[in-house]
C-alpha cells in the first residue's frame, strides 16, 4: 500500500519525531546534544517555525512545534539532518546516515491535545529512568516552561500562557500537569498517531481536516465488512472504551 502523504499544515501544532537508525545514540556527549540544539535553533528561525517543547534523547528528539508555512517543518528538519549528520560524522570519523527514515508527525488539535503533548514529550525522561522529577533532565523544555532557565530557543505557545496571568501561575499550573502524569492511554494515543502520520484530535477537528485537506485522517477499518445474521436475535451494542475521538 503506498504510504500516505506527510500532513503538515501552517498555524497548527505538530508532534515531532526523529529517531536513530536501529535506535542507536544519536548523541555520545554534551557537546554533540549543544550542536543538536543549535542547529535546530537556526533552521526554526530560518524557516520560521515557532518550537513549544523538546526533549533531546540519546538515541531520538521529541519536538512540539508550529510551522508559518506548510514546507516550515520539512526545512527545518532537512537542515537539522543535513547539517547534524555532517558534523557528526566528521567528529566520529564515521559515513552514513544517522537516522531511522524521515521523521515522524502528527498534527495536533490544540484545543484538547496541545498540553497534553507538551506534557508527553517533558515526562520522556522521567519514563526513561534519567531523571526523578522532569525539570532535572537539561535537554528538554521543561526546566524553561516551570521558570528554572531561560531557553533561546522557545517559543511559547497561547495555550501555555492561559495557564495563568503570571509567570508564576503559568508555572505552578503547569507543575500541577506534569505531576498528574500520562495515562497509559495518553502515552498510547500520542506515540501511535506520530508514528504513524495520523492527526491527534476530536472527531470535530478530523472531519475538518478531511475537508480541508482531502486526505484520510483516520486508518481504515480491516478486513471485509461482516454479514448480517438475520436468522439470530440482534445483539446488545457493545460498549467501545478507546477511539480516535475520544479525549486522552
Amino acid at each position: 500500500m503506498a504510504r500516505l502523504p506527510r500532513l503538515l499544515l501552517p498555524g497548527q501544532p505538530h508532534h515531532l519525531m526523529l529517531r536513530g537508525n536501529n535506535r542507536q545514540p544519536i548523541v555520545h556527549a554534551d557537546a554533540d546534544r549543544q550542536q543538536v540544539l543549535e542547529f535546530l535553533r537556526d533552521g526554526a528561525r530560518q524557516y520560521k517555525v515557532a518550537i513549544h517543547a523538546y526533549a533531546l534523547m540519546d538515541n531520538h528528539l521529541h519536538l512540539v512545534a508550529t510551522p508559518e508555512d506548510e514546507q516550515g517543518i520539512s526545512k527545518m528538519m532537512q537542515s537539522l539532518g543535513r547539517r547534524y549528520v555532517a558534523w557528526f560524522n566528521h567528529k566520529y570519523g564515521r559515513t552514513g546516515t544517522l537516522w531511522e527514515g524521515r521523521f515522524r508527525a502528527t498534527v495536533i488539535d490544540s484545543e484538547r491535545y496541545f498540553l497534553a503533548c507538551m506534557r508527553y514529550v517533558e515526562l520522556n525522561p522521567v519514563r526513561a529512568g534519567l531523571c526523578a522529577l522532569p525539570e532535572d533532565f537539561p535537554w528538554s523544555s521543561c526546566a524553561s516552561h516551570l521558570g528554572r532557565r531561560s531557553d533561546a530557543l522557545l517559543s511559547d505557545h497561547l495555550l501555555y500562557w492561559t495557564l495563568g496571568n503570571t509567570p508564576f501561575e503559568r508555572e505552578m499550573a503547569y507543575r500541577e500537569l506534569l505531576m498528574e502524569g500520562c495515562t497509559e492511554a495518553e502515552r498510547l494515543s500520542i506515540t501511535q498517531a506520530t508514528l504513524k502520520g495520523w492527526p491527534l484530535g476530536s472527531s470535530g477537528f478530523l472531519r475538518a481536516l478531511a475537508d480541508q485537506t482531502q486526505r484520510r485522517v483516520q486508518p481504515q477499518a480491516r478486513g471485509r465488512p461482516r454479514k448480517l445474521d438475520v436468522t439470530s436475535e440482534p445483539s446488545a451494542p457493545s460498549i467501545i472504551s478507546k477511539n480516535y475521538s475520544d479525549p486522552i
